[in-house]
């Protein structure tokens, strides 16, 4: 399989199934370490203070093997048997708050923003200048186009359980407003609007202004809507 392609949910379900199960694990120990064998564990320090990386179990046959070299120690961890690794921020070219949450495999264009508390599965797609806001979650293969915005506690669902062929694709300059749920494989056309709290049950096509729950066209996209979803460009530099 090639994990840069990551398009049929049975293929991802393979890729978890085979990936190896990680709990990484970071420990504080205060204590005399230095006739201990760290092996392939990752150690810094000296002078009685170490801080030690590695599985959890390495981690912890070593304490348990030192244990009458330590005098404290505190054992932090994040994941349990995790099949997918977080995405390495530090090579995407985009604005990504603290305490976002970015599975691996997912692409995240130039200039997008990714906000405080917002959760993006594997497998996702973020294109140019979008923002995706706070607490705002992008299920698994979603497909986010250019300029759009995906307001705070926005549900794009994800299309892994039970598996569908069709991801849900937004749009290129789309607004979907807080607190909106977009079902499994619905596809909302380029420069739609999606109201506040509306629940999207259906495909909506371009240019148009959705609401309710379920939602239903209300209107086309004027002046006015234009207006009062305008972006800032400010926000993305």
């Amino acid at each position: 399989m090639d994990y840069n392609d990551l398009t049929d949910p049975y293929e991802i379900a393979r890729f978890i199934k085979n990936s190896r199960k990680t709990t990484p694990t970071k420990v504080y120990i205060n204590g005399d370490l230095s006739s201990a064998d760290f092996k392939e564990l990752e150690w810094y320090g000296s002078n009685n203070f170490y801080v030690i990386f590695g599985e959890y179990n390495l981690i912890r046959e070593f304490i348990d093997t030192n244990i009458p070299l330590i005098n404290h120690f505190r054992i932090e961890n994040d994941r349990k048997n995790s099949a997918i690794p977080m995405l390495s921020l530090l090579d995407i070219n985009a604005r990504i708050e603290p305490g976002a949450i970015i599975r691996d495999r997912v692409k995240i264009e130039k200039n997008a923003v990714i906000m405080m508390g917002a959760v993006i599965n594997i497998g996702s797609e973020i294109g140019e200048d979008t923002m995706i806001d706070m607490n705002a979650v992008i299920g698994a293969r979603a497909k986010i186009g250019k300029r759009s915005h995906i307001g705070a506690g926005a549900v794009i669902a994800g299309v892994l359980e039970p598996p569908s062929n069709s991801p849900c694709e937004i749009g290129n300059d789309v607004l979907v407003g807080a607190n909106a749920v977009i079902l499994e494989g619905i596809k909302i056309g380029n420069s739609s609007v999606v109201a506040a709290g509306s629940v999207v049950t259906k495909d909506v096509p371009s240019g148009v202004v959705v609401a309710g729950s379920p939602a239903k066209i209300i209107k086309s996209v004027d002046e006015k809507t234009k207006n009062k979803t305008r972006l800032l460009e400010d926000l993305r530099k």
